[in-house]
């Protein structure tokens, strides 16, 4: 069962933020300070279409409370500040026959943690503090952080964020240009209130897999203009891979309507124990039925929108080289890669794999609705290269959002999602799939109350 005390980096950092609370209480570090907090109710339904593994379906619902503290820094060459992230989930309802995870295999549900029984438990909860230093327009921040970058993005899709552990220098001392590096040391899942190492696909087993608490990434955003943003970053996660990003993004005006182009390209290679220790390999295909190796993978992609009075229409394409599927920072309880085809279900990542995408959007506001829209789209990914010869896999998303524009409850929103995944990958006979065959709808009501 996952742990739910506070590590003792977490107290202490709160034990240090609050002495220097009471020793600042004055200057900017007060008056910019801002409090909020996130009411998350968060309703989930998968149903699993082939194999036999239990659960074939999985139904859960919770509250989740996000509170959030920011505050300003002390008066000074050097400021001073302190934020603080508290999170709690709390079970509405999941039982055994919806939730049940082995122990032996993992030790998070599709919300929550799973207890020693397999059942999920009826909370979970975590405090995050993050102490920071501005010099100029150079801040350092350290302890609770949660990055967004195209090397490492924390995930957001369940009742409660994923949080990482580390530190991180941003800068902005140079008009246009954005400098960032940092090291990760751990991560809580989004399901899990408990502090881990990190690792990857292939060797992430909760009881038998390698972790390790070097995470190593910079990079440089550069706007060329004020509608070209370049970008270029690095990330390492030692014993596993190294990865070099490029990026390009850039909004052209055409029309009554601007076109956004969005370029990405990974390379990504083993580094230490993956080149060589089996215990550190990855998924993929290297031939002969071999599905476990080194990291080997390139990854290209452009996805473009045009967007005019309220409409967004979207295409794309994504194509992957190596033996190895795309690598990147995953427990196996949920996270994010930094691919356009990263979508509610699937991720189409896998070894060889090419991906066309459409996507259509509307903003209702155009049509006197303010606060309500529209989002679908399409993907199919084949040339995926296995054992079993090349597969095909496609997913279709809907998202309906409405958020209260004005009045006593602005602010107030409303989202549901449905997507369909079918995957042309194999499904064993004892139930254990490559890629199970999902229809999966979330229900999502929330509202952020500010405090400061």
């Amino acid at each position: 069962m996952k742990s739910r005390t506070l590590t003792q980096s977490s107290l202490a950092l709160a034990i240090a933020a609050a002495g220097l609370a009471q020793s600042a209480f004055a200057g900017g570090f007060v008056e910019d300070s801002k409090a909020s907090l996130t009411l998350r109710n968060f309703y989930i339904n998968t149903d699993n279409r082939n194999g036999t593994a239990a659960p074939s379906k999985q139904e859960e619902w919770g509250q989740g409370f996000l509170l959030n503290y920011t505050s300003g820094y002390t008066e000074g060459t050097v400021g001073v500040g302190v934020d603080a992230l508290g999170l709690l989930g709390v079970r509405l309802d999941s039982g055994k026959g919806t939730h049940y995870n082995p122990t032996s295999s993992n030790f998070s549900g599709t919300v929550f943690p799973t207890d020693s029984d397999g059942r999920a438990v009826d909370d979970f909860s975590h405090l995050g503090a993050t102490g920071k230093v501005k010099v100029s327009a150079t801040e350092l921040r350290y302890g609770t952080l949660l990055p967004k970058l195209p090397v490492v993005t924390y995930n957001d899709g369940r009742l409660l964020p994923q949080t990482f552990d580390g530190g991180q220098v941003t800068s902005n001392e140079f008009k246009d240009l954005t400098l960032i590096g940092g090291q990760l040391e751990h991560m809580k899942g989004r399901s899990s209130s408990n502090n881990e190492g990190l690792s990857i696909a292939g060797a992430n087993n909760a009881r038998t897999g390698e972790f390790v608490n070097k995470f190593y990434y910079g990079g440089a955003d550069y706007k060329l203009t004020k509608d070209l943003t370049l970008q270029y970053y690095y990330g390492n996660l030692e014993d596993f891979y190294k990865q070099h990003f490029l990026g390009l993004q850039h909004n052209w005006a055409i029309g009554p309507g601007v076109l956004k182009s969005d370029l990405r390209y990974f390379n990504s290679s083993d580094d230490g124990k993956n080149g060589h220790d089996k215990n550190f390999y990855t998924t993929g295909y290297y031939g002969n039925g071999v599905t476990k190796g080194e990291v080997d993978n390139r990854a290209w992609s452009g996805l473009f929108t045009y967007t005019v009075s309220g409409h967004s229409f979207g295409a794309g394409y994504q194509q992957l080289s190596g033996d190895s599927d795309f690598p990147f920072i995953n427990n196996g309880d949920g996270a994010t890669a930094y691919l356009i085809t990263d979508v509610q279900i699937g991720k189409f990542l896998r070894a060889g794999e090419s991906t066309w995408q459409v996507r259509y959007g509307y903003d209702f506001a155009q049509a006197g609705l303010p606060g309500l829209t529209f989002q679908t789209l399409y993907l199919h990914g084949d040339n995926i290269d296995t054992k079993y010869g090349d597969k095909s896999e496609w997913e279709r998303d809907i998202s309906l959002a409405y958020v209260i524009p004005d009045g006593n409850l602005k602010g107030l929103g409303f989202t549901w999602k449905n997507a369909a995944l079918r995957s042309g990958l194999p499904v064993s006979g004892k139930g254990t799939a490559t890629q199970r065959d999902q229809d999966e709808n979330r229900l999502i009501v929330s509202y952020t109350i500010p405090l400061l």
